[in-house]
């Protein structure tokens, strides 16, 4: 079954967190490094994109988890996993085999849960993140025209990391936690690049965005319905939002995504907002009862949690939605 045909049939379940989850292993530096880098030249605790090499074991279970709870969708451990993001571990040079080897974990975990009920087909979206460097915005303010990366270098570093996850055997792209939507134009760019140069179809692409505060606007200063409209030329599966909120601040956001959205929408908030600590409070039952409550409305395809949720939270989401309708595609009007 493809994806569209599971969508067009009901609400998704994407998975929750992988970073909280890792925190839970307790991991020291040794771990991290595992046989192969214990010489490495820099402390490398901290890159959880290397575990996908060193303790893929822990990867796949965190995997499983998540489709034991009742994910749909879950996305491979590579936030980071570009040249760009791996110089500050002076890992560049293993950019491309971090996404093979995060897309191998994702792609076993869910095609063993697949074989166990193949009604309820298993998806692994290659998880493509903002960068640690922006096109849009300068690191230095003394001097706002400059950029520490051009757009030439973000399309280079995208289209490596698509390299790897498409021969690691993901079924998706995903685009998220968008803050900058240059950097996700590159990304975009990037994408159509590669299948145009491997004369491949090209698969699905999935775009989310990041609500950063109040204002209703991402970091690099859009409006909602502008980045909607900044990457809708990509013509994606979805356009949604993750991380930065939580479900009860992200929701009149949705609300407004659903009603100009000519394609899928996704929605996976953090378990509310962070304590003074920095972590997350909100409960499983909590959290699913906001997505649930958004899946009565109509305004969501394919849901799940980012910051702080957890196996509990997926499982509690996948509960409250699994007998409620997907939210239809208007059929919009276009301009002539």
């Amino acid at each position: 079954m493809q994806i569209k045909q599971a969508l067009a049939e009901r609400i998704l379940v994407i998975d929750g967190a992988m970073g909280t989850m890792i925190q839970r292993h307790k991991l020291e530096e040794a771990d991290y490094r595992g046989e192969r880098f214990k010489d490495w030249h820099t402390d490398v605790k901290g890159n959880n994109d290397l575990l996908c090499i060193t303790q893929p074991q822990i990867i796949i279970g965190i995997h499983e988890l998540y489709l034991e709870a009742g994910a749909d969708i879950i996305e491979t451990n590579t936030f980071s996993s570009t040249v760009i993001a791996m110089a500050d571990y002076d890992m560049q040079s293993l950019a491309y085999e971090l996404n093979v080897a995060a897309a191998n974990c994702a792609r076993k975990a869910a095609d063993k849960y697949t074989a166990l009920n193949p009604a309820k087909p298993r998806f692994v979206a290659g998880a493509i993140g903002p960068l640690n460097k922006t096109l849009s915005l300068s690191p230095d303010v003394n001097n706002p025209g400059y950029r520490a990366v051009t757009f030439d270098e973000v399309v280079a570093a995208y289209y490596q990391q698509i390299s790897g996850l498409v021969d690691g055997g993901v079924d998706i792209i995903l685009i998220e936690t968008i803050f900058d939507t240059l950097n996700a134009k590159g990304a975009i760019f990037a994408v159509k690049k590669y299948f145009r140069d491997k004369g491949v179809p090209e698969l699905p692409v999935m775009i989310s965005g990041t609500i950063t505060d109040a204002s209703g606007r991402t970091l690099s200063g859009q409006t909602l319905e502008a980045f909607y409209t900044s990457v809708m030329h990509a013509n994606p599966l979805s356009v949604g939002l993750n991380c930065a909120l939580g479900a009860a601040e992200m929701r009149s956001h949705i609300e407004e995504l659903s009603s100009i959205a000519a394609c899928h929408v996704s929605a996976y908030p953090n378990a509310g907002l962070p304590n003074a600590m920095g972590e997350y409070d909100e409960q499983p039952h909590e959290t699913a009862h906001f997505i649930e409550e958004w899946a009565q409305q109509g305004f969501v395809n394919i849901v799940g949690g980012c910051c702080g949720t957890t196996p509990d939270h997926i499982k509690h989401i996948a509960q409250n939605v699994q007998h409620l309708k997907p939210r239809a595609i208007p059929a919009l009007e276009t301009a002539l």
